[in-house]
Formats: C-alpha cells, structure tokens, sequence
C-alpha cells in the first residue's frame, strides 16, 4: 500500500470501502516543528461521480483500488461526450466532460497511447500519455534571428489550450507537450 505522500492526481484509491478517483491534491505544510506534512485530496467516487474532501497526514497508508488499466484510442468529440476504442477488442465506449476533466484541452482525433481506467468493467476515467503533439493555430509571428532560450509568447493550440511557446515558433508547426505540466517540450 502507498503512502498519502506518494499518490497522484489521477490514481484510483479506495476510501471507507469505496472506490474513489483523485482529482486534486492540495499539500500543506505546517510550521510547527515535528508537525507532519498534510495531504487534502478531492476524491471522485468512481461509481456515483459525487465529489468528497478527504485529509491524510504523509506517513497514512491509502489502499488502492481494484482497477484495471486498459489501451485505448480516442476517436472522436460529440457535444459533451468523447468516445474512445479499446485497442485490444476493438469495444468503443463513452465518457463526458465530468470524467475527462482539465484533460479535454489534449484530445485530439486518433491519439493513442491512453489508459482506460476500468472498474467492474466499466469506464470511469482515462490516462494521457506523457505528451502530445499538438498544432499551432494561432500566435504572434516569429521573429528572424530569435534564440531558442530567448522570450516566450502566447499560442493557442488546435483544440483551444493556450501556451507559452519559445518567440521563433509559428503558425501551423506541431509542438509537443507536457500532459502533466501543461508546458511546451519541444518540435514534433
């Protein structure tokens, strides 16, 4: 079992017999000498969608939940619904904006490389890859002569995220980035 301290946003834990989602953590430190550092996670239920609030300290050992992580690629947008399809018997299924969350900003048509987080056989979330290719579609222009560890400038991406992109990028070059960060990498 982990310990609070080592959980990430986005692993499946079981809490009072439930299984939970952890969509946020939120660390505090206390001034106090001897104190322990205080992990608040905003859990999920991964059946009921109901959020709740919960407080460990770093060293509290959290069970995590029977899930299973399955390949899958995502096809395509319906209004608020994103369907995807199991890499391995072909089964499509949905989820809307609530289980996709902050992630919706790095689907694109055909990208692969994600998990599907199963519980009894149902879908309840999805993992990103580490990065994604993702094209410019809007920016200042790029200036001639820019250094690569010059300013940045702002640029909004094809499925509408904006980011902080090195000044000699411009529009329609495919730039890689940080699922996890949100941040630039590198040139696709």
């Amino acid at each position: 079992m982990p310990k609070a301290n080592e959980i990430k946003r986005g692993a499946a834990v079981e809490v009072d017999g439930e299984s939970f989602l952890v969509r946020d953590i939120e660390v505090k430190s206390p001034s106090a000498r001897g104190a322990s550092t205080l992990y608040k996670f905003r859990l999920v239920n991964a059946r009921t969608q109901q959020n709740i609030d919960r407080q460990f300290k770093g060293d509290d050992f959290i069970k995590e939940a029977d899930i299973v992580r399955r390949k899958v690629q995502f096809l395509y947008r319906a209004g608020e619904e994103f369907t995807f399809m199991d890499d391995e018997d072909y089964s499509q299924f949905t989820l809307n904006e609530e289980d996709i969350g902050e992630q919706i900003g790095y689907l694109v048509d055909g990208l692969g490389g994600i998990m599907a987080m199963l519980i009894d056989g149902d879908p309840v979330a999805v993992e990103l890859p580490a990065s994604v290719n993702l094209e410019i579609v809007d920016t200042a222009p790029g200036i001639k002569g820019a250094s690569a560890s010059a300013r940045s400038k702002p640029a909004t991406l094809a499925t509408g995220i904006e980011v902080q992109i090195p000044e000699y990028l411009e529009i329609g070059e495919v730039i890689r980035i940080n699922t996890e960060t949100g941040k630039y990498m590198s040139r696709a």
